[in-house]
């Protein structure tokens, strides 16, 4: 079984003054404060929401 394709994702922007589903968006992707990283399955769901919240997060390691 071949090992599953990961991305790691950096909270760079503050959650403040944004719209609500920005905030659920990186409580989704498991981020809360800025500069936490988190490694997560690459999923086209995954990047959706990465993509959602683009202007707020920062793909570190695609692996």
């Amino acid at each position: 079984m071949a090992a599953k394709k990961t991305v790691t994702v950096e909270q760079i922007g503050s959650p403040l003054r944004r719209p609500s589903e920005q905030r659920a968006t990186l409580i989704g992707l498991g981020l809360n404060k800025i500069n936490r990283r988190k490694v997560l399955e690459d999923t086209p769901a995954v990047r959706g929401m990465i993509a959602k919240v683009s202007h707020l997060v920062r793909v570190v390691d695609e692996a």
